[in-house]
């Protein structure tokens, strides 16, 4: 299959489309919802609070460092879910596949998001594909939703209604590695310390350190716009003030750089495997080090705090001791990053 491609007719709904559903997507796919193959999958969840989120993926190039667009469907999915103090159990996925795509690079992206399903300990119960002229889409674009049960202590994290002054503002790692991953990627640049992109299921360190505190007051994934744009809705949204210090947040120094090199700034470039999050000041430490016991949480870091001053704006401690004001990203430093 290494030179087969998409046709029209894997779209067709006749015997081709037939063929892609139960060889690729049944075949990689496959678990005891998915195998009925019913119009809408039946679910038994044994709770009435849920959580539901959909998400779509265009992100270019399909194939980067550290993951590709299925990957990332999977992932960020599953964070949505994460940070909103649910536990994911069930994704939808709908491709939207381009006539000519190579059956190989289709066949990788499905296989690797089984993979990470498997990983993140969620189910593929359900999907769709359609296929469109060539020109029409850009190689291939994802959409997935997912579905989570959340329990009643965890339903106010979504909102940060319990935010106070004096608590911590913690992430799990490096920040701006998938932006600066796509940056170098979409625009073939070689640099002798290469950028990975963080793309990763969260579910599993997030459930880490809910299971020992309950002091988590609010989470959210920085992705687009990524952590400044975060930390600038939440204050805006609660009218308090957050304090940053620059030297606390942690970023490599080849996203460093590169950002240096083309005018970017760390704090918006987008993320795909971090959480932010704000804790009770007397258990910040106790996170960190339920944190960095998870590979994902190695380089976690208090960067800030929740303050009565400046309300409704987040300023930074600099380096060199100065201040200064982080505002809401205007317009995108890099479009297509998820």
């Amino acid at each position: 299959m290494t030179n087969e491609k998409i046709l029209l007719n894997h779209g067709a709904g006749g015997k081709m489309t037939h063929d892609l559903i139960s060889k690729l997507f049944f075949n990689y796919f496959d678990n005891e919802i998915l195998r009925k193959q019913t119009d809408s999958a039946i679910l038994h969840v044994s709770t009435s609070d849920l959580a539901y989120t959909t998400d779509s993926y265009v992100v270019d190039p399909i194939f980067f460092p550290g993951g590709n667009i299925g990957k990332l469907a999977v992932c960020g999915t599953v964070n949505d879910l994460s940070v909103s103090g649910a536990k994911p159990l069930y994704l939808s996925c709908g491709f939207i596949l381009e006539e000519g795509l190579l059956f190989s690079d289709l066949e990788i992206i499905v296989k690797t998001m089984a993979e990470e399903a498997i990983k993140a300990k969620v189910k593929i119960v359900t999907g769709d594909t359609k296929v469109v002229d060539k020109g029409k889409c850009d190689k291939i674009f994802i959409n997935t939703s997912g579905i989570g049960i959340l329990q009643e202590k965890n339903k106010n994290i979504s909102f940060g209604n319990n935010i106070q002054v004096g608590d911590k503002i913690i992430v799990n790692g490096t920040i701006g590695d998938h932006g600066t991953a796509i940056l170098c990627a979409r625009n073939s640049i070689e640099y002798s310390n290469s950028v990975i992109s963080d793309c990763a299921s969260l579910n599993g360190i997030i459930s880490e350190v809910l299971a020992v505190s309950e002091n988590v007051k609010f989470m959210r994934d920085a992705t687009r716009g990524g952590l400044a744009t975060v930390l600038c809705e939440l204050s805006e949204k609660h009218n308090k003030g957050i304090e940053l210090v620059e030297d606390l947040i942690p970023v490599q120094e080849n996203v460093r750089g590169l950002c240096e090199v083309f005018g970017f700034d760390p704090l918006y470039m987008a993320n795909e495997g971090k959480v932010v999050m704000i804790v009770a000041e007397n258990d910040a430490e106790n996170i960190i080090r339920v944190m960095r016991k998870n590979t994902l949480g190695k380089n976690a870091a208090i960067i800030g705090k929740i303050t009565d001053r400046n309300k409704g704006m987040v300023t930074v401690t600099t380096g060199i001791g100065g201040t200064r004001i982080v505002d809401m990203l205007a317009g995108e430093q890099l479009p297509r990053i998820c």
